[in-house]
């Protein structure tokens, strides 16, 4: 079960993390300018590319969650519990390994992008903390509960991230970071992204 009072934590380090890759573009986006990168420059597909690589780590989203996790084992009529409250931290992203789709239109200075979806990249558990816990009488707990239960939390933050909307925050914040990024060389951008399970082509 979630845990409602925890949803503002949850949004606020969303928010800042949008900021941040905002912030990131801008401050590459001017750092280009002043490498005399701006003007009259012509993109081709390969500058593209090569951009997109360098930056591809930086096209994130990083959220704080938090969440309760209810372990229970019965094993011969004896019930263990565990009441553990696991927080996270979960990265999002996109996977620029998949070649991206670019079409550069020179005369109107315009690039089309067509990128691979954002996806879940990784969970982080920060801590995992015990409030309750009863053993069964004869069934105690064990090393492997422990792993047990972090293997829930992790696929539980996970789940938990993807019900906060952090993919669609990440795929906005892309496209903000990807505008700003060519913006100084004249060119706009226009950035989409493929359907879940197809590779742009």
């Amino acid at each position: 079960m979630r845990m409602p009072l925890f949803g503002s934590l949850r949004l606020l380090a969303v928010g800042a993390a949008l900021a941040l890759c905002v912030a990131l573009g801008v401050v590459l986006a001017r750092g280009a300018a002043l490498l005399g990168l701006a003007g009259h420059t012509t993109i081709t597909e390969s500058v593209v590319i090569e951009r997109l690589d360098a930056v591809a780590k930086l096209i994130t989203t990083e959220a704080l969650v938090r969440d309760v996790i209810t372990y229970e084992d019965t094993w011969l009529g004896s019930t263990k519990r565990s009441l553990v409250i696991v927080t996270g931290r979960t990265l999002v992203g996109l996977d620029l390994a998949t070649p991206p789709r670019i079409h550069i239109e020179q005369k109107g200075r315009h690039i089309t992008l067509v990128l691979p979806h954002a996806r879940l990249l990784g969970v982080d558990i920060v801590e995992l903390r015990t409030y309750d816990e009863s053993r069964g009488l004869w069934n105690p707990f064990h090393p492997a509960d422990r792993d047990t239960i972090y293997q829930l939390a992790r696929r539980q933050l996970a789940s938990a991230a993807h019900d906060l909307a952090v993919i669609e925050h990440a795929e906005a914040s892309a496209r903000r970071f990807l505008t700003s990024l060519f913006a100084t060389d004249g060119y706009t951008v226009e950035v989409t992204f493929a359907p879940l399970g197809a590779a742009p082509h």
